[in-house]
């Protein structure tokens, strides 16, 4: 039963918690958070552990549990069910955006939950369903600051591999003014890692914007660029 497998992980959590760790966490975050105090390696081996049981089950009952981790709030059971649907990643189909949506939607209410979640399971839908960039940058007109961080930071594996660069600089455009200060770290990351492979588009593209491009934004996006183009971008 779904309630045996996630009260193990609830167990395993709470076995490994910390109060130290759990104090120290708190610190990496602007917004009061829920957390055990498991290092992130354990909280991994923890997930990983599990999934002979989880891919015993069908994937809607897989699922089904993910959606019971990030009901609980706790940061741990979030990376978890994180860890569990990118795992389930060659079973996806298109309709499993919508679960994805909902989830982001309702239960994502930190960076470090957001970001694990969209590098590897949206990553990974976006790579084998391109279709669904559009949705992406219908996020950038959310309310929801994490649907819009979710819009930039869903691409950053695959523009690690080269692809998606006119999508990356068309979800740069639609945050270029967002106040957010996670937003423009989430867009200004996505072209630090765009510029790794298209340096000249990417760099073209932060001097055509700079003087409209918050700071955050635009100190992340140069911080890989080579000297000599960091200190051209940043002459007035």
């Amino acid at each position: 039963m779904k309630e045996d497998l996630v009260s193990q992980v609830k167990q395993e959590l709470s076995k490994n918690a910390e109060t130290t760790t759990q104090n120290s966490n708190q610190r990496f975050f602007k917004e009061p958070i829920q957390n055990y105090g498991v290092k992130a390696s354990i909280v991994h081996k923890i997930a990983k552990s599990h999934l002979k049981e989880l891919r015993e089950k069908t994937k809607e009952e897989a699922f089904n549990l993910c959606e019971e981790l990030w009901e609980s709030g706790q940061i741990e059971e979030t990376l978890v069910a994180c860890d569990w649907s990118y795992a389930l990643r060659k079973s996806y189909v298109p309709g499993d955006f919508r679960t994805f949506n909902n989830w982001l939607a309702l239960y994502v209410n930190n960076w470090a939950s957001c970001d694990t979640f969209c590098n590897h399971t949206m990553g990974a839908f976006i790579m084998m369903y391109p279709k669904f960039i559009t949705e992406l940058k219908e996020f950038t007109l959310s309310n929801n600051r994490w649907l819009r961080r979710a819009a930039a930071v869903s691409l950053i594996v695959p523009v690690r591999k080269g692809a998606f660069l006119p999508d990356v600089l068309e979800i740069s455009d639609k945050l270029i003014y967002d106040q957010d200060d996670l937003v423009q770290k989430g867009y200004g990351w996505l072209l630090k890692v765009a510029s790794k492979n298209h340096q000249e588009v990417v760099f073209n593209y932060i001097m055509d914007n700079k003087t409209r491009m918050p700071r955050t934004a635009f100190r992340y996006a140069i911080e890989k660029m080579p000297t000599e183009l960091k200190e051209l971008a940043m002459r007035k």
